[in-house]
């Protein structure tokens, strides 16, 4: 059973953002991760933005959650105890959005300072009903040493899929104990491949067809291992392309801008450079997916509109330039694209940089999947964990994910 919330938020007192509050300050309470979160939204709250919200006399209340997330607001938002203001993620957006649990933003000047992909990704029927507070793409890291060891050109944004494999499967060859690439049975990393055919999750009547572009796609990144250029993460005990690249077992991991704290403190002597994904050369295209968190407001929040102008703020320029120096992520507003800050020569910048671009170059679809959610992943996973493992060839498991997807939409 859900206990109340009350008395469990941490208040952002009077004294802690060094201003004396009237007395009729309205109370916010904020959500949001747990992790490395809490620092951040602590170091907007109390130093970057403590002006800003005391000129509007609202006193903030924040706790994160440690927890499974999505499920910590469901339930509270069912059990009538959520915060005013909360984390969204694309992925399960709709869960909150479609029962009508999230107040639109009626400010155009907010939807007209982002991104448009990422004002598209929390549009849900006509309504903007979350700020992204940042995002994420995917990009290619790679180990600089390796590639000069092994007397190979590093990877670049020009590289077709074939010259990036061909790069690969040379630095593997290279080495007794490093692989080219770290590859994972997972859409997530898997659909910068298949999106850079022109293949769509959905097509216009709303199915999934794993046509003959997704089955090129599919074909390629499997193949990358039994072609010599990868192996499979979990055959040399990690879980996930970063660990490969920061353990120094792959030349190459295929990841966000996430990555960049991981080797900060895993590989920090690494020397490492960062390109966009390969494209397809039959269309000339590269693929990618947008992984974002937006702020947004409970619909029946009793303070809605101190609520938004709090998320104003939290996604406002002077938020994100400081969170965009803190390394920590990529801003939502297009008038930080030419930033001065990602234009800077650290490898740090460089990723940033690339990850940015990646937004915005080629097919890019937010990494959502509307009702089915998690689901919509489950069989093609498993066609990519099948392959890789050897229990089926990429025919087979094609034709037994779309059965299973078949299924799944009829329901």
């Amino acid at each position: 059973m859900l206990k109340s919330l009350e008395g469990k938020f941490l208040a952002v007192s009077a004294l802690a953002l060094g201003v004396a509050f009237s007395a009729q300050a309205e109370t916010v309470r904020l959500s949001s991760h747990g992790g490395s979160d809490p620092a951040v939204i602590h170091g907007l709250l109390n130093d970057v933005l403590a002006d800003e919200i005391a000129a509007l006399g609202i006193d903030v209340e924040y706790a994160p959650n440690e927890g499974d997330y999505s499920q910590f607001i469901l339930n509270a938002l069912s059990a009538g105890t959520a915060p005013d203001v909360f984390y969204t993620d694309i992925f399960w957006s709709r869960s909150i959005f479609g029962p009508g649990q999230a107040a639109a933003v009626d400010n155009s000047d907010i939807s007209d300072a982002l991104l448009p992909s990422l004002v598209d990704a929390f549009t849900y029927e006509g309504n903007l009903l979350a700020v992204a507070k940042d995002f994420n793409t995917l990009a290619v890291h790679y180990d600089k040493d390796v590639f000069d060891d092994a007397g190979v050109a590093y990877p670049d944004e020009g590289d077709s899929w074939e010259v990036f494999q061909e790069k690969l499967s040379t630095v593997q060859a290279a080495f007794d104990d490093v692989y080219g690439v770290c590859v994972v049975p997972d859409y997530a990393r898997f659909a910068a491949f298949a999106l850079g055919t022109g293949w769509r999750p959905f097509n216009e009547e709303g199915k999934t067809v794993l046509d003959d572009n997704f089955r090129r796609a599919f074909a390629f990144y499997t193949g990358l291992i039994e072609n010599g250029a990868g192996v499979l993460a979990a055959d040399i005990g990690e879980g996930w392309t970063g660990g490969c690249l920061g353990s120094g077992k792959a030349a190459v991991a295929m990841e966000g801008a996430w990555i960049i704290g991981y080797l900060k403190d895993a590989a920090p002597n690494m020397e490492y450079g960062t390109t966009l994904i390969p494209v397809d050369a039959e269309t000339g295209e590269r693929g990618n997916l947008i992984f974002t968190v937006g702020w947004t407001v409970r619909a029946d929040s009793e303070v809605k509109d101190a609520a938004h102008q709090l998320v104003e703020l939290l996604t406002g320029e002077k938020a994100q330039q400081w969170v965009l120096e803190q390394g920590l992520a990529l801003p939502s507003r297009s008038s930080l694209v030419n930033n001065a800050y990602l234009e800077g020569d650290s490898k740090e910048q460089k990723a940033n940089r690339m990850v940015f671009r990646g937004a915005s170059e080629g097919n890019v679809m937010p990494y959502f999947f509307g009702d089915l959610g998690g689901a919509w992943l489950e069989p093609i996973n498993s066609a990519l964990n099948s392959v890789m493992l050897g229990e089926a060839d990429v025919d087979t498991a094609i034709s037994e994910a779309q059965a299973r997807l078949d299924v799944l939409m009829a329901d």
